[in-house]
């Protein structure tokens, strides 16, 4: 099943230069490990000495790959840009770089002075007892080539495996040997030259040691072994026995209950007969309006085996659920059982979603089995009113179905982007909305943003898919004072920027804000700008987005002048903003374009282009690509700096 509350970030709009760096995150580079991981095992094999034999050099190259993952979850590696990568991926290009280390460590031997590197000792994992494992035996060919890669040296192996096996060039190989340590990388390229260039045959079943073959070790030793072994726990169990006697040995636990002891109240966050279904009318008399008061809805809330299943899978993924979570939102199963609001059949999947006072867990199978189960989380603590008023139930084929509050009375599809295109009616079966076109998944160019309005006792509401389960509200006004977005004042507001609600997909947003904080004229009297401030609300309170737009008359989309993630400004706490951008008229001529927020007294520009003017509007002639420093003075005296 394809994981629901996660959607691709944009890419950003220029890569760095020749000599930059990436940085690539745990996740990044664990998604790349497991995507390219027989790849990336049969590089280690190949790269590991022939002498290890075939059976340890199997395990040792799975065990290499494996701990290719920085330790830290924490840790952020930093990769160099001209490495190449598989697709242009740094993860890959990463774990690769650590693979080919690890393997050229382990050929080296041991001294007696020096302390063993750990991929020079036998891997603790992945171990196999009873059998040997050893890849499918090949041809003449790569026999021979076998051959000739034992007689390199580690590094000419890797250059040769680089350059086959990758298919990277020279300058690439250099790149990649010079990270791993080598010192003379050009000599490990003349040895692969050496060897020749049977390059195909380095993806044959003779090096794959993700295809492996299986006989028995030596079964009279393995008896003796055994017999040892077994006299040896015997022997530490009295030992353990003895140490643990009152009087001496270890302490008790305290209050802590005993090893393995089965815990009351994980059991019942287990049993679908405790699930909490909360009555159809109640959210009628309740004070609140938020997820707690949502009805069980769907045709499978008494189905227990799907409702266990899911249960089970939240408390313990299995290996092959794919499971996400928003940022900033913990995927640990529930403390107490949590209460149930939908479980029923969706277009091709069985869905149940449950919520635990502060998270919606997403349980999804097929109709025809539950191989490829999805687990899906997002966080929704202190959501009330509109902010809990749908959740994405399914989506299927670019198209999204929702979820939505009892006290929702009507459900709409419109185009953000075209205020004046009017709405489309949704139907709105049991709470459940007929599909309507997600902008969460879409690629390439943006010319539509289609959004779900909703509509109950209080007023409509806008919200946007993000790629999570809960769509992010959408709003607009001066911070503080934000309201929803209605009527075509508002709606003329959003519809230049609604393309920017992409650049914040997947981030765990709980609502955008847009304010229009100036209206500047332009200067070759084409007309009226329009300078508005978007702010993106995380669910966790951190990753804040602010970016100050300009739009002309005229123009279908606006331009970011400014962003900058984890600031006040544009918010609550900080309602203010000073921003500005570079403008050429029809004329042909350029000018600096400045605006602050009302409550602002002066702005002076520093840099390329110097001036200064009273007022919240500031525009000077200028060179086409001058960099101008902005400063702003509030009223009262206060000092204010711009978007960056």
């Amino acid at each position: 099943m394809q994981s629901q509350d996660v959607a691709q970030r944009p890419a950003s709009g220029s890569g760095p230069g020749p000599r930059a760096d990436r940085v690539v995150d745990v996740e990044q580079a664990e998604a790349a490990l497991v995507e390219h991981y027989p790849r990336l095992v049969r590089l280690a094999y190949l790269v590991l000495p022939s002498g290890l034999g075939r059976g340890r050099r199997v395990l040792t190259a799975h065990a290499l790959a494996q701990r290719a993952l920085p330790r830290g979850r924490s840790a952020v590696p930093v990769i160099p840009s001209q490495s190449a990568d598989r697709d242009g991926d740094p993860g890959y290009a990463f774990v690769r770089r650590r693979v080919v280390r690890s393997a050229l460590e382990a050929g080296l031997p041991l001294m007696r002075v020096a302390r063993p590197k750990r991929a020079q000792l036998p891997p603790l994992l992945p171990q196999v007892w009873g059998l040997r494992l050893f890849p499918r035996s090949g041809g003449a060919d790569e026999l021979a080539l076998d051959q000739r890669l034992a007689a390199l040296s580690g590094p000419g192996r890797a250059a040769y495996v680089l350059r086959g096996l990758e298919r990277l060039p020279d300058g690439a190989v250099r790149e990649v040997l010079a990270g791993c340590g080598v010192e003379d990388a050009d000599a490990a390229l003349a040895e692969a030259d050496a060897v020749g260039a049977d390059h195909a045959l380095l993806e044959s079943p003779e090096f794959d040691p993700c295809s492996l073959q299986a006989r028995p070790t030596d079964l009279m030793r393995r008896r003796r072994h055994a017999k040892a072994a077994l006299a040896a726990a015997a022997a530490l169990a009295v030992c353990g026995a003895l140490i643990a006697l009152p009087g001496g040995g270890w302490g008790a636990d305290g209050a802590a209950a005993p090893s393995y002891a089965r815990n009351p109240a994980a059991e019942a966050a287990l049993d679908p007969g405790r699930l909490v279904k909360v009555s159809p009318v109640a959210w009628k008399t309740s004070s609140r309006t938020d997820f707690s008061v949502w009805p069980a809805r769907g045709e499978l809330t008494g189905d227990t085996a799907l409702l266990r299943r899911a249960l089970a899978v939240w408390a313990r993924p299995g290996k092959r659920v794919r499971v996400s979570a928003t940022t900033g939102t913990p995927s640990g199963g529930p403390a107490g059982p949590p209460q149930l609001l939908y479980a029923g059949a969706v277009d091709r999947a069985r869905v149940v979603i449950l919520y635990d006072g502060l998270r919606i867990a997403r349980y999804a199978e097929p109709k025809d089995g539950t191989a490829g189960a999805a687990l899906d989380f997002a966080r929704v603590d202190g959501a009330a009113g509109a902010e809990a008023s749908a959740m994405v139930l399914a989506r299927t084929d670019g198209n999204v179905r929702y979820l939505t509050a009892p006290w929702v009375t009507g459900v709409a599809e419109r185009d953000l982007s075209k205020p004046g295109a009017g709405e489309m009616d949704l139907t709105l079966a049991q709470g459940v909305t007929s599909p309507m076109s997600s902008p969460a998944t879409r690629s390439g160019a943006c010319t539509t943003w289609n959004v779900l309005r909703v509509t109950d006792a209080r007023g409509s509401h806008l919200l946007s898919d993000l790629g999570e389960l809960v769509p992010a509200r959408l709003t607009t006004g001066r911070p503080g004072a934000a309201k929803d977005v209605t009527g075509a004042e508002a709606l003329r507001t959003w519809a230049p920027f609604a393309c920017s609600l992409g650049t914040v997909r997947g981030l765990g947003v709980r609502s955008v804000n847009a304010w229009r904080y100036a209206s500047q004229p332009l200067p070759d009297g084409s007309g009226t700008g329009s300078w508005v401030c978007t702010r993106a609300e995380t669910w966790r309170g951190d990753g804040t987005r602010a970016q100050a737009q300009f739009a002309v008359p005229g123009g279908l989309f606006g331009a970011v002048a400014a962003q900058a993630g984890d600031v006040p400004a544009c918010g609550p706490r900080d309602p203010h903003v000073l921003a500005g951008v570079l403008w050429k008229s029809e004329g042909g001529s350029w000018y600096l374009l400045a605006a602050g927020d009302k409550d602002t007294e002066s702005i002076r520009a520093t840099g390329g282009v110097k001036g200064s003017g009273d007022g919240h509007l500031l525009a000077l002639p200028a060179k086409q690509g001058a960099q101008a420093g902005l400063a702003g003075t509030l009223e009262g005296g206060g000092a204010m700096s711009a978007l960056k």
